[in-house]
């Protein structure tokens, strides 16, 4: 039986509950408040969280972590489309259902995206309705604003997100 380990971190937008397995990510969810975490901390947490300040001083455009998130096939399969959306800019839903294989997905993209287990890592906020309208976000929309703003502000290319 595998070992798991947890956490919580103070962001910005508000507390995060991370887990983990020796060697992966497997969730970040959004709390209320921090609870008790687990006597022993992995070093994939560690380092999530190191990376995680980096991310939200702007100092971090991209996360290198281990992640294991439970989903389907088709879950997994947009979850890497939705990680492929660079640091700084938006796809919509469409999009990502064209590049998943037919514009006929967008629901399916959408359920996909709100099932994503490890939110601001895979970054599910990126992904914006049509004509850049703020929709959907697990953590609420004000997080979602928050961390595209916060993106537009560090990026490279600071172009209006939405």
């Amino acid at each position: 039986m595998e070992t798991q380990f947890l956490t919580y971190y103070k962001s910005p937008v508000g507390w995060l509950k991370i887990t983990s397995n020796d060697k992966a990510i497997k969730s970040i969810n959004f709390v209320e408040q921090a609870h008790e975490t687990s006597s022993q901390m992995s070093d994939i947490l560690i380092e999530s969280m190191k990376q995680l300040d980096e991310y939200f001083e702007g100092k971090r455009l991209e996360f290198n972590l281990e992640l294991a998130p439970t989903g389907s096939e088709f879950q997994h399969s947009v979850w890497k489309l939705v990680s492929q959306i660079r640091y700084g800019e938006t796809a919509s839903y469409l999009e990502i259902a064209i590049r998943s294989g037919s514009a006929k997905n967008t629901r399916a993209v959408g359920l996909a995206n709100g099932k994503n287990p490890i939110p601001i890592i895979i970054p599910c906020h990126r992904v914006i309705g049509n004509k850049g309208k703020l929709t959907g976000y697990a953590g609420g929309l004000e997080r979602k604003r928050w961390l595209l703003l916060h993106e537009q502000k560090y990026s490279l290319t600071p172009d209006r997100l939405f």
